[in-house]
């Protein structure tokens, strides 16, 4: 069986954590989203969505 996990929602799950942890600040989270919502309106985006998903994609062939 397969389950899949959106990567948004394991990211939340992360900053979650962070912050739980006081790892990171509510100051820090708030510009790192906002970096990424900037991001995303540029060029970059499609590339970054290209690396993500290589990544994703080969994660489950390692160790085969």
């Amino acid at each position: 069986m397969v389950i899949t996990i959106p990567l948004v929602l394991l990211l939340a799950v992360v900053v979650a954590l962070l912050l739980r942890f006081k790892a990171v600040g509510a100051g820090a989270v708030v510009a790192v989203a906002l970096f990424g919502f900037y991001l995303a309106n540029t060029g970059a985006a499609h590339t970054i969505n290209d690396l993500v998903t290589a990544f994703t994609d080969a994660v489950p062939g390692v160790g085969r």
